[in-house]
């Protein structure tokens, strides 16, 4: 038998999986680390818990499957995107890492917007905005407002690559984070190198990892005190991994031009997969074979989704039952009589990319109840990704199905929305856990057993159900989709700063 370690390096913990060799997970276990939040928009975690939490869940897996080290053959695992540490020629942090969802990079973002640089075209075909979150704008913060830290800094790189260095001693990046954030250009020049310049950072590129690996491939054996530390040997190799979202398109088996993959959770991703480059406002990308080779990815996404549920919740003053209100939300007709709601509470990232857009919920009457305003939140947030899809049906990209992963996935009535919304099939695999699976195709990829990515996902990937929309619901959602698009240039004076 042949087993693979993976690991899911998220916002809150890393939780790692062992997989054998059909896709099945025989062990899990999760380790929660701090994020300090300050007044700024920051949040910052120690790369040091990244890498404790690392060799403790890695050893309870190890004890809950029965295996020992030597079994593993191979590792990969994805990582936040954008989360960006700083570290000395030892490889030792010099500060804590800057995570993803920080944004405290703004007016370095429109620094970066304003060099009118061509690596741009990445974002909305060069009409931006940058986003705070990405690798350049924080770099250029940090040069900026801790000039020392950013002199002295051997490497800036992200998560990803920081548990690379700590499990190889190999300064290299994944094609994946790089190609998706960092503005770099696989098949036109590489890194950035004239946006750095117009920024004053040129050596910036000096501090990038010299090796950059795509998904799959092999960086190399675990170190002698690495392997010590989670419970190894260094016969395992490390595989090249990404960002937890676009692993997770591997995990649910998004491979072939003309599919759409949704990633549901506190926010919604939508990627598509295509073999020729589409550059258009409204959307990102497209990224050329950050996944797989001699294909692009264009990417959309929505700010706020699961999380508005959420804020749901804690509104009516308690715990919602959500079996309740889902039954009672399933037996109302598409449109929640007469509600719409606008999913941009926390500003809108594509299509329209408004940062000071706001949340709306329109129509409300005294008649209304909360199982009203579930449902209306579960549609506002559907065609908020109905939106993004006709985004890029404009670009020139019109996806056939939608493959969906993610917490979203346990409720058929948010998924059958989705399907009548988008008018399109939703599938969703029997495992809906992509970052992880994908991880584990990587792994077993790069050990040798199958040629390509996509037969890892033709073996690994399970089938599991499939929801056609509903012609009269389909046609229903087209009136309502139209009041939905009208709501946001009619309220965006009013939250215009």
């Amino acid at each position: 038998m042949a087993y693979f370690l993976t690991a899911d390096g998220g916002t809150e913990s890393l939780r790692a999986r062992i997989y054998d060799l059909s896709g099945t997970c025989i062990a899990s276990h999760a380790e929660a680390y701090e994020t300090v939040f300050s007044p700024g928009a920051r949040a910052e975690q120690n790369p040091e818990h990244w890498w404790a939490c690392l060799c403790k869940a890695t050893r309870a897996c190890l004890a809950e499957a029965g295996l020992s080290g030597n079994q593993i053959e191979a590792m990969a695992y994805a990582t936040t995107c954008c989360t960006v540490v700083a570290l000395d020629p030892a490889g030792q942090p010099l500060r804590p890492a800057i995570m993803w969802m920080d944004v405290r990079a703004d007016h370095e973002a429109g620094a970066v917007l304003a060099t009118g640089d061509a690596r741009l075209k990445l974002n909305s075909d060069g009409a931006g905005p940058v986003s705070a979150e990405w690798m350049i704008p924080k770099a250029l913060w940090i040069k900026r407002n801790e000039p020392d830290i950013y002199a002295a800094a051997a490497t800036i790189c992200e998560y990803q690559d920081y548990l690379t260095l700590r499990l190889t001693g190999e300064r290299c990046a994944s094609l994946n984070n790089v190609g998706l954030r960092w503005h770099y250009a696989n098949r036109d020049g590489g890194w950035a190198e004239s946006l750095v310049s117009a920024l004053d950072m040129a050596d910036l590129v000096d501090k990038w990892p010299a090796r950059v690996a795509a998904p799959g491939e092999v960086v190399g054996h675990l170190t002698a005190e690495a392997a010590a530390a989670l419970g190894l040997t260094t016969r395992t190799k490390l595989v090249q991994g990404g960002a937890d979202a676009l692993i997770g398109m591997i995990g649910l088996g998004v491979s072939k031009p003309g599919q759409l993959c949704l990633i549901t959770g506190s926010s919604h991703l939508q990627f598509g997969v295509t073999e020729k480059p589409f550059y258009a406002p409204g959307m990102w990308g497209a990224y050329a074979d950050i996944l797989y080779p001699d294909r692009f990815i264009i990417e959309g996404g929505q700010t706020s989704t699961g999380s508005i549920i959420n804020w749901l919740r804690r509104f009516v003053g308690g715990e919602l039952d959500f079996e309740t209100m889902n039954r009672k939300a399933a037996e109302l007709s598409p449109g929640s009589d007469g509600l719409i709601v606008q999913d941009h509470f926390q500003g809108n990232r594509t299509p329209y990319t408004d940062a000071q857009s706001r949340g709306a919920i329109a129509g409300l009457t005294l008649a209304h109840e909360p199982h009203h305003v579930f449902r209306a939140v579960m549609e506002g947030i559907a065609m908020g990704t109905r939106a993004i899809l006709d985004a890029f049906a404009k670009g020139g990209y019109q996806g056939t199905e939608m493959i969906a992963g993610g917490g979203a996935t346990n409720s058929d009535l948010f998924m059958q929305i989705h399907a009548d919304t988008a008018g399109m099939p939703l599938r969703i695999p029997a495992s809906t856990d992509g970052p992880s699976l994908g991880s584990a195709i990587l792994a077993a990829h790069g050990a040798g057993h199958f040629d390509t990515i996509d037969d890892g996902i033709e073996a690994m990937v399970k089938p599991g159900r499939v929801i056609d929309p509903n012609p009269q619901a389909v046609v229903a959602y087209e009136e309502i989709y139209a009041r939905y698009t009208a709501l946001y240039p009619a309220l965006k004076n009013a939250f215009e700063r």
